[in-house]
């Protein structure tokens, strides 16, 4: 796999979870938008090691400690937090989705980590990075459903809020709005906008820090996602920035995540309140996107264009041969 995690882009989120300020985190995704054609950037929360940050700046990393890690038995190696994203967030579900939410729409392939997707916690009397790799919790049989053994190599979370009694899989699949299904549906959503992992991202302007709005360009379609990063409302006005032929869409964003679409105002501008850690997917223009979609990026069509006109003209056999060979070193079959 060709693909490397994002630790600067990592890093400089949860520095926007805890400061709701979307700025550096821009800045980090600005700088790591160059990449090879054929590689990738991984995204994600929690791995199984501690949390680096590493490469924040002192005060940076004191904002993050303040927020999800204050007591030190929760630091490691003075840089790191030692915790799940549950704990860390003090368990409230809508910060968990946002945070979730906005990790699947940053530019790169979402990594997910076991246990994570049903909110498991940590045990903080563990050492050093073991107190996060605990057992998963598959049900609550003996030792979560995760071994018949009686002595586990690592012991699994039991008792509190995070105990493997009610925090585990064979539950939360009963349950349609456990975190568990939450997540199967927002990874759905996640694979039917390729424009994530394909396109160009903008960042567009909206005045306010805590709100981070990004639109994705692909094959002639648009994606635009909204996140709050703070724990109070937001009231923001954007324009979708489109141009050209494409500019008319741009008054049109069909929510797919809910019924709550958005039709821009006489001067082009959309008008949003967003909720407290609040988020919006939403796609431009409307759901008939795969009859805009063009066949191959117009980057790469017009100096193919421009080479096409200057051939000699060529026998019909031929040129449908050059057809297929062209289809088949398109993105759509690479994936």
């Amino acid at each position: 796999m060709q693909m490397m995690f994002n630790f600067q882009v990592n890093q400089n989120l949860f520095y926007a979870l805890a400061a709701a300020d979307s700025g550096p985190l821009v800045k980090a995704m600005q700088a790591t938008k160059p990449r090879p054609a054929t590689a990738q950037w991984g995204q994600f929360l929690r791995n199984h090691d501690e949390l680096d940050l590493g490469r924040l700046s002192e005060q940076q990393r004191q904002k993050v400690f303040a927020g999800f890690a204050p007591n030190p038995e929760m630091q490691l190696y003075d840089r790191g937090i030692r915790r799940r994203l549950a704990p860390m967030l003090k368990g409230d579900r809508r910060r968990i989705e946002m945070a979730y939410s906005l990790m699947f729409t940053l530019p790169g392939t979402p990594v997910l980590r076991y246990g994570d997707e049903i909110g498991m916690g940590d045990d903080l009397s563990l050492p050093e990075r073991n107190c996060a790799r605990t057992p998963m919790q598959w049900s609550n049989e003996p030792h979560g459903g995760f071994t018949k053994s009686d002595r586990p190599i690592l012991p699994v979370i039991s008792g509190g809020p995070y105990g493997y009694e009610h925090v585990n899989a064979a539950i939360q699949r009963r349950h349609p709005d456990s975190p568990l299904n939450w997540t199967e549906r927002i990874i759905r959503m996640r694979k039917e906008v390729p424009e994530i992992g394909w396109g160009d991202f903008t960042v567009l302007a909206v005045g306010d820090p805590a709100v981070l709005v990004m639109r994705y360009d692909w094959r002639n379609n648009s994606v635009l996602f909204v996140h709050n990063l703070d724990g109070v409302p937001r009231e923001i006005a954007f324009s979708v920035g489109l141009s050209g032929e494409n500019e008319p869409q741009g008054r049109v964003l069909v929510n797919l995540l809910s019924e709550d679409h958005s039709r821009a105002g006489e001067d082009g501008r959309h008008q949003l309140v967003i909720e407290p850690y609040g988020y919006r997917w939403y796609r431009v223009g409307g759901l008939d996107y795969l009859l805009r979609r063009s066949e191959i990026d117009e980057r790469e069509a017009a100096p193919e264009a421009t080479a096409r006109s200057s051939r000699k003209p060529r026998s019909a056999g031929r040129d449908h041969g050059r057809r297929r060979t062209r289809r088949a070193a398109s993105p759509k079959s690479r994936r």
